[in-house]
């Protein structure tokens, strides 16, 4: 494709000739984490670069919602019965589709969810699906992650912003002693 600059208005003539390359060839949009949720179910869905719209990061469907290695994702709705009235600490994690950082930390997030299985449970919430939690909570950046134990937020459990799996995994060490020792 190529597009000339031209002015009939100014004595002068074309300065350059801009070449743009298309790209037609389509291209898999792979997980960004190795969820086992229905949010990349079709395999044949195919995404191209150029498009707009992209694949869902998070999956409506919830698998178990009492944890079993698998982050699930929950409303306002679900929040009491699977915060609140959980046995087991739970591990809530604030995230928006648009969050980059978000994205960046979820494989982290998950894999903490599978080696933590039996020891807590790991939920996402969605930031703009869910207003009175995140008033409520007082959510100001994201990702943001909060401990929950016996329907209380665990003091000194809130963190903001990307971590690391390393010091996700201390995070979530320190607060599970420290809650386990009150």
């Amino acid at each position: 494709m190529s597009i000339a600059f031209t002015s009939t208005s100014t004595p002068f003539h074309p300065v350059r000739t801009v070449t743009a390359p298309v790209n037609t060839k389509p291209s898999a949009f792979p997980p960004c984490s190795p969820c086992s949720t229905s949010a990349f179910s079709n395999p044949n869905k195919v995404w191209f670069r150029n498009q707009r719209k992209s694949p869902p990061l998070f999956s409506t469907h919830i698998k178990c919602a009492a944890g079993g290695g698998v982050v699930s994702e929950i409303d306002e709705t679900q929040f009491s019965d699977v915060v609140l009235k959980s046995e087991r600490p739970v591990l809530v994690e604030f995230v928006a589709t648009w969050c980059g950082p978000c994205r960046l930390i979820a494989p982290a997030v998950q894999s903490l969810a599978q080696e933590y299985q039996d020891k807590l449970v790991v939920v996402k919430i969605d930031h703009d699906a869910n207003p009175r939690l995140i008033e409520e909570y007082k959510v100001y950046g994201l990702p943001a992650l909060i401990v929950f134990r016996n329907g209380q937020e665990v003091a000194g459990s809130r963190r903001e912003g990307a971590i690391t799996k390393a010091k996700l995994k201390e995070y979530v060490d320190k607060i599970l002693e420290s809650a386990s020792i009150a």
